[in-house]
């Protein structure tokens, strides 16, 4: 298991976000992975993604499929 430097890293929320805080928030400034961490618990853990994945999972949101087999 590797380690990512995520210090100084731009996060971003959808624009569909509203002000509640139940967002989760995307770095994409990373090659090759996806890193996504809860807005209400910004220096708390984070999970992170291929991107592969993290498009693939997007895909099945847009397409009203269910990501998970």
């Amino acid at each position: 298991m590797s380690t990512l430097k995520l210090h100084g890293t731009a996060w971003r929320k959808s624009s569909y976000s509203g002000t509640g805080g139940n967002c989760i928030e995307v770095a994409d400034s990373t090659p090759g992975v996806i890193p996504v961490r809860d807005s209400k618990e910004p220096i708390g853990c984070h999970l992170a993604f291929s991107t592969a994945a993290w498009y693939a999972f997007i895909k099945a949101l847009k397409d009203n499929e269910p990501p998970f087999g």
